[in-house]
């Protein structure tokens, strides 16, 4: 029944939607003002696709009855990840872990690698995993991603429990979810992240019981729950597939592109080189016909070990050839080589060639000898087998600040499958101030997008169309921040200048935004089952800044390789009192709304405005208010002190 009346209220919901967007397209807007109708109506599309997603979400939403019993012989570790966190409650959790009841091994996972953290791991007889100095100092950290990878790489269980340093498990975690790996494709069982320091009003947000209850469970419905970071269990086989094949797929990138850069030094060449001679034609045709054989080869699907060794023996036979031919004009060109980063490394722990090499093999004009240098030692700097790597194979997805979500879309894309178990089986700590909370937002944000960017799942191969639009669905929501300055700004135009972006508010508007709106509202009663969505919909709308910063800073990332950096959320409330600073564009934002109404009250009492339009326009501004007053309650929070027994929450099982 409940089903039913979902999909009732979902169909409603996309009939009403289109219908009013329709007619908001067709026959409403105000091209007199066009440059604030234009963006209204394209804020309202956006919102739109967002509901309508939302609907598809639910639309086989998944109620799991619980998993059957675990294989008594599953091979479990669990890892508990950590870097500067206080070492109290570092223990606390890894000594509830290490008490939980089916067999395992329990490992802190210390990127911070403390002497007196190890020393209490093997006073309680826990296991202990850091990162060699020569790992650190050499390659890229990666991060959370970086830390679990390492570990994968020192331990040997079939499956793995991870948790955040504050998330506490209870004895029964493993009982109630290893049971869904008796099917061989299931690669991860998500359960939800649940805070036992967060009042009943949660000012902070930090709940988020749409998210875990009727999302997670709809995207269950299309196999694509994901991994969020804590509070799951994978599978090591798939983890580990999961590494092999990248490691390939960035392998292949990288000679491709080494490839490329040769064949335009080689054409450098023939345009500085005295083609009249011989020997200089030859052996030029012969690099050049070497390189795209290669990448035949390449497209044929053939070794790639075998691939670049064929590749190099024949450029260095030619580097032989010439080598006693070209010496004057080669002592200039191997100055040029080596001043050139060729290589540095990448996802997967493969060496890319660098765009510095590229560009200077680009814009050189090499003598022929020069030239084959510099093919030689590009693909040197590739050498397939590289054993002096700390780590090759990256399991974890390492393209993003979250590796959670682009792990699990490579496991789905490979034909994983994956569980969302609705049942808290740990407790965890949430933010207790306002700058934390954004900073992990604004890491939330940053991750997803450079997901969308660097992987859109709208064009992954191996996903369903279902999975494809799963993701992208919590990729569009971190677009909202550039549809509320939309609806910041409308009323505020309207009620100072008097420009409506829309014709007329007649009835034909009315009959149409109404029931969208009613039913809209109906549908997340709906689907959330009594669950509060409130506070939710508040800071979908008031952090716009931080949506927007993160899909700015997140793009110049990927297009410009602009670093952004890891910051590990803070589990103590920061020092210091109420930071308004934090929400000056808010402020600025109310302050307008604010002003704006009183005017538009005061042109109403004077004649100066039409009264049905100012009404409505003031009760979306006082809309807007309520929804950034949540604001001013997080800049005064202090914190919450938990009770001595966790809440009770509704278990499934």
């Amino acid at each position: 029944m409940t089903r039913f009346l979902t999909r009732l209220v979902v169909v409603l919901t996309v009939i009403t939607g289109v219908n009013y967007i329709t007619w908001r397209w067709l026959a409403s807007l105000n091209w007199d003002a066009w440059w604030i109708a234009l963006p209204l109506v394209i804020a309202e599309t956006y919102s739109l696709i967002d509901v309508m997603l939302f609907g598809m979400t639910v639309w086989r939403l998944k109620i799991r009855k619980g998993a059957p019993p675990p294989p008594p012989d599953a091979t479990v570790d669990v890892f508990i990840t950590t870097y500067n966190e206080d070492l109290d409650m570092v223990m606390t959790t890894a000594l509830a872990a290490q008490k939980i009841r089916h067999p395992h091994s329990t490992w802190i996972l210390d990127d911070g690698a403390r002497p007196e953290l190890k020393a209490l791991a093997e006073q309680h007889g826990l296991g202990y995993v850091t990162r060699s100095e020569d790992w650190t100092s050499d390659l890229p950290r990666h991060a959370k991603a970086g830390n679990l990878n390492n570990a994968l790489m020192q331990t040997h269980g079939e499956f793995l429990l991870i948790l955040d340093t504050d998330q506490i498990p209870e004895p029964d975690i493993l009982e109630k979810t290893l049971g869904y790996f008796n099917n061989r494709r299931v690669a991860l069982v998500q359960t939800p992240q649940y805070f036992s320091n967060v009042p009943a009003d949660d000012p902070l947000g930090s709940q988020a019981p749409l998210f875990y209850g009727p999302i997670q469970q709809g995207k269950d419905g299309w196999n694509a729950a994901f991994f969020c970071g804590s509070n799951a269990i994978l599978r090591r086989e798939a983890l580990m597939q999961l590494g092999l094949v990248g490691y390939v797929k960035e392998t292949e990138k990288s000679i491709r592109r080494a490839l490329a850069a040769s064949q335009t030094a080689i054409k450098k060449a023939r345009k500085s080189a005295d083609m009249e001679s011989p020997l200089v034609a030859e052996v030029l045709d012969e690099v050049e016909a070497a390189t795209r054989e290669a990448q035949k080869e390449l497209d044929a699907g053939k070794s790639l070990s075998e691939i670049t060794y064929r590749v190099r023996r024949r450029v260095d036979a030619a580097v032989q050839t010439l080598v006693l031919a070209d010496v004057e004009a080669l002592q200039s060109d191997l100055e040029e080589i080596a001043a050139m980063e060729l290589a540095h490394v990448g996802e997967a722990g493969v060496p890319v060639v660098a765009d510095d090499a590229v560009q200077r093999m680009s814009r050189r004009d090499w003598s022929p000898l020069g030239a084959l240098e510099s093919v030689q030692a590009v693909l040197d700097a590739l050498s397939v087998e590289r054993n002096d790597e700390a780590q090759p194979v990256m399991p974890l997805a390492t393209i993003s600040v979250t590796e959670d979500m682009a792990t699990a879309m490579r496991m789905h894309a490979m034909g994983w499958e994956s569980v969302y178990h609705h049942e808290v089986l740990a407790y965890g700590l949430a933010p207790e101030d306002l700058k934390t909370m954004l900073t992990q937002r604004l890491r939330w944000a940053q991750g997803t997008i450079q997901v969308l960017l660097r992987e859109n799942p709208l064009v992954q191969k191996g996903l369903k169309l279902g999975q494809r639009l799963m993701y992208f669905a919590t990729m569009w929501t971190y677009l909202s921040g550039y549809a509320a300055v939309i609806y910041f700004a409308a009323p505020i135009i309207y009620l100072l200048l008097g420009i409506l972006p829309v014709t007329s508010l007649s009835w034909d508007f009315f009959i149409r935004f109404i029931p969208f709106m009613v039913v809209n509202q109906i549908l997340f009663a709906v689907a959330g089952r009594g669950i509060p969505t409130w506070r939710g919909q508040q800071y979908s709308l008031a952090l716009f800044p931080t949506w927007i910063k993160a899909c700015s800073t997140a793009a110049r990332n990927v297009w410009f390789g602009r670093p952004l950096g890891f910051a590990v959320t803070p589990k103590a409330r920061q020092s210091g009192g109420p930071s308004w600073s934090l929400i000056q564009p808010q402020i600025v934002v109310s302050a307008l709304l604010a002003v704006a109404a009183v005017v538009g009250i005061i042109r109403l009492a004077t004649g100066l405005a039409e009264p049905l339009g100012t009404l409505v326009n003031v009760a979306w501004v006082i809309f807007d208010l309520v929804v950034m007053s949540i604001l001013v309650r997080a800049v005064l929070y202090k914190g919450y002190e938990p009770a001595a027994e966790p809440a009770v929450t509704e278990k499934e099982s």
